[in-house]
């Protein structure tokens, strides 16, 4: 697989998976696309690589400087592990005006659906590197609390209109130099019995929003690129709901050949080591563990997917040897830092 030739193709077949999910976003602002298997489809132009739904809609477009980084994550569960593809690109290359106060856009003609053109767009003013994060509204109670507190921040003291957003719940659209996801269904809180809605939605975590990170620390983004978009490929261990799945091979399979052709060469070289030592049948303590995080995380995430395979088929003698490997090199550290099984966390 070639990364420069193939990303837009890949793109393509997985926003035909349903299983698969997306985001734009950063560490605090995020807006999430997810389909269900059998929903309706108002837009379904994957070649352009835009859909919509009654609940979301996306549109992407891959410039030829877009830089594809697969990578898998630890698990806070010790039978999963999470995975995902980030589309970078150069930070000297990204145009986006970064705003720290409310501000109104003027009507989002390039919204997706027709119907939403005329709508007012506002930047929340979360001042991201690489994303703009807003909101739209064409009601005019909303539109015109927002428009009396144009330049200010939405979390200064006293401030009305981050309440009203939360109660009113507008659309809310993140921008990127790779695309946008717009997101129609309520905001998670309250009237949503306190959880996020199944299917597209956002998070704004004004807390993540100080650390002045665009992206976790989990997630190998090479110096001088910033992730603009990201494909949430589906897991082989966790279904879309964030729920255990019995193993799915072909997930695995697919998302290995992305790993290989995309993720950090240190990390693959690592799992494939491991591997290689598990099925030679060598014991644990005549290996000597990686000294960077990103080639622990490798062992730990080797060892998993190796006892969910051996589970899958059912191999006792396979597992009993993980066992042993698993208890010196698969032991959660207290002082460890590891995301939530989420998409974008």
């Amino acid at each position: 697989m070639s990364a420069n030739n193939d990303l837009k193709s890949v793109l393509v077949e997985e926003l035909n998976t349903p299983d698969s999910g997306w985001s734009i976003g950063s560490m605090g602002a995020i807006a999430e696309f997810h389909q269900s298997q059998g929903e309706e489809l108002l837009i379904d132009d994957t070649l352009n690589l835009t859909r919509a739904t009654s609940r979301g809609a996306i549109r992407l477009h891959v410039p030829d400087n877009a830089s594809p980084i697969a990578y898998e994550a630890v698990s806070p569960k010790a039978h999963r592990w999470m995975q995902g593809v980030a589309i970078c690109l150069p930070a000297s290359d990204i145009k986006i005006e970064r705003r720290s106060v409310l501000t109104e856009l003027g009507a989002d003609q390039n919204a997706i659906r027709s119907q939403d053109r005329h709508a007012r767009l506002f930047d929340m003013g979360l001042d991201q590197p690489q994303i703009q994060f807003c909101v739209r509204t064409s009601d005019p109670d909303l539109t015109a609390l927002l428009l009396e507190h144009c330049g200010k921040s939405l979390f200064a003291e006293g401030n009305p209109a981050m309440g009203a957003i939360l109660k009113l719940h507008p659309h809310r659209v993140a921008l990127s130099n790779l695309g946008r996801v717009e997101v129609f269904q309520l905001i998670g809180g309250p009237d949503t019995g306190g959880v996020s809605p199944e299917g597209p939605h956002t998070h704004v975590l004004p807390k993540l929003l100080r650390t002045g990170r665009t992206h976790s620390a989990n997630t190998p983004i090479p110096k001088g690129l910033l992730p603009c978009a990201s494909l949430h490929p589906a897991n082989p261990v966790i279904d879309p709901l964030g729920k255990d799945r019995e193993f799915n091979p072909h997930f695995f399979e697919r998302f290995q050949q992305f790993l290989d052709a995309w993720g950090p060469r240190e990390y693959v070289d690592v799992k494939h080591t491991v591997w290689t030592a598990v099925e030679a049948g060598r014991d644990p303590t005549g290996f000597s563990p990686p000294s960077t995080r990103l080639g622990r995380t490798a062992v730990r995430n080797a060892l998993r997917q190796s006892a969910r395979i051996a589970s899958h088929q059912n191999d006792q003698t396979k597992l009993a040897r993980l066992s042993k490997w698993r208890e010196r090199f698969d032991q959660h550290r207290s002082d460890e830092q590891i995301d939530p099984d989420s998409p974008g966390h």
